[in-house]
């Protein structure tokens, strides 16, 4: 426990910062900061030290904000055009002539973008089991499945 109290000293500016340019109000990322540290405590077992501890953190407080601003997103009441701004690749499957020209654009996108966009989206797969797949590290995942989203979104543009 004593460990963990120096944990939470050394580490709690970083999350609540990360935390509050996530959600932008103080408030809020004090929540989620503390909600973050209180799944922390309670996992700290299975942290592998694959990664930083304050990654592993600021992940942690980054999976509570997108389950919170859900939470607080399905109470609130959106006008259609709110709803349709700002799609992103994968919610623009919904609509099928758009699913169609991504599939095409899919179907002709260079290796390695084509298959880490598949294995993301549709086989939702983790940035490190995809790092995994590759031989390579999670943050080359990452890289790539956004390059590959922005070659996406410029060729449905």
């Amino acid at each position: 426990m004593e460990d963990f109290e120096k944990i939470y000293a050394d580490y709690y500016q970083a999350v609540y910062r990360y935390a509050l340019s996530l959600c932008r109000d103080r408030e809020w990322a004090e929540e989620i900061t503390q909600e973050s540290f209180f799944k922390a405590l309670k996992s700290i077992d299975s942290f592998r030290g694959d990664c930083k501890l304050q990654v592993w953190l600021c992940q942690i407080a980054k999976n509570t904000f997108y389950t919170a601003a859900k939470r607080k997103n399905s109470q609130k009441e959106y006008s259609p055009e709110q709803l349709g701004a700002e799609n992103t690749p994968e919610e623009r499957l919904l609509d099928a002539d758009t699913a169609f020209a991504l599939h095409t654009l899919l179907h002709v996108l260079e290796q390695p973008y084509k298959e880490v966009f598949w294995m993301r989206t549709f086989g939702e797969l983790s940035f490190k089991d995809i790092g995994r797949i590759w031989g390579k590290t999670e943050s080359w995942a990452r890289v790539t499945y956004h390059r590959a989203r922005l070659k996406l979104k410029e060729g449905i543009q």
